[in-house]
């Protein structure tokens, strides 16, 4: 197992799995090709449906397997597909969620638009898994920072960062500006995945993903300071992965891991609110800040936390 531990490795996923012991990660995650016809860097993405659900079926039995009794497996792909995941992972795993992750998609004729992806949620047993509620940031005007919604009039007793989140993700944006997208056709979000993470697994646990692409899910597991195993058969996606993993660090405030992004905590977890909260409560008196030697600029990617949470947040 100590060979696989923080690894990026290239090789057909199945196999490398096979190799990998019993009940031994945490969490898994496969974002695997959607059988859609696209053109991979080494791999055209196109099988008969059969074919492709029986392929699909021998990296899900590994996942499954290889996951801790208190771990999670997560699915992403379309709803199409994810329908003949969840009934065969209904026979070998626990069912938790569908998750809803909003994301425009084109219009096909004589259907629904499509804008969803979904993610499966599983777990190998019904109870004594791991999970953590998460919160999201409120949605605030970009100009006055004032929360937008209304919250039935009930301001006064909704929490100061934002609301547990739901199994409908509309606050994580798919990648679409090139200038952060790498050479990938399906290039996931990090937030995606540090929040999943976060929810799901702690500090030093091992997080699997079978189809890595360019290191999403590493990069978040190192991140938030959790070991991975990052597997692709495609050895230019493998070299961007290492890339980018070497310039990885840690993301955390008053020792509690966070996820970041566009310079705004958009996931934490419930449990650690307080510790995080007390680096932006920012004393009114100028003495104050310059006798507790408060320095504005300690977090300069999150400039406009310090605006959002001051003295007076009390929860």
């Amino acid at each position: 197992m100590k060979a696989f531990i923080n690894k990026v490795i290239q090789g057909d996923a199945i196999e490398l799995m096979r190799q990998i012991p019993d009940n031994s990660v945490d969490m898994t995650f496969a974002d695997p090709p959607f059988n859609l016809g696209k053109k991979y860097n080494s791999y055209y993405d196109k099988k008969d449906v059969d074919e492709y659900i029986e392929w699909c079926k021998l990296w899900l039995k590994e996942m499954v397997r290889i996951t801790k009794p208190t771990g999670s497996i997560f699915v992403h792909n379309i709803p199409r597909w994810l329908t003949y995941f969840a009934s065969y992972l209904n026979e070998i795993a626990y069912f938790r969620h569908w998750i809803a992750w909003n994301a425009m998609g084109a219009p096909l004729g004589k259907t629904l638009l499509p804008n969803h992806y979904g993610i499966l949620w599983y777990t190998k047993q019904p109870k004594g898994f791991k999970f953590y509620d998460i919160r999201g940031m409120h949605s605030r005007c970009r100009k006055c920072g004032i929360i937008l919604q209304d919250y039935g009039g009930k301001k006064n007793q909704m929490h100061p960062y934002g609301p547990l989140i739901s199994d409908v993700w509309t606050d994580i944006h798919r990648i679409r500006h090139k200038k952060r997208r790498d050479e990938h056709p399906c290039q996931l979000p990090v937030p995606l995945l540090e929040r999943l993470i976060l929810m799901t697994t702690e500090e030093e646990d091992i997080v699997l993903d079978p189809f890595i692409g360019t290191g999403t899910t590493a990069v978040a597991a190192k991140r938030l300071g959790r070991k991975y195993i990052a597997i692709d058969i495609d050895t230019k996606y493998i070299e961007i992965t290492k890339k980018k993993l070497e310039s990885t660090e840690p993301t955390k405030i008053n020792n509690c891991y966070v996820s970041i992004y566009l310079g705004k905590i958009i996931t934490l977890r419930d449990k650690d609110w307080k510790k995080i909260k007390q680096a932006f409560i920012i004393p009114s008196d100028p003495k104050e800040i310059e006798k507790r030697g408060i320095k504005l600029k300690k977090y300069p990617e999150m400039p406009s936390l310090f605006e959002y949470y001051g003295e007076n947040d009390h929860n």
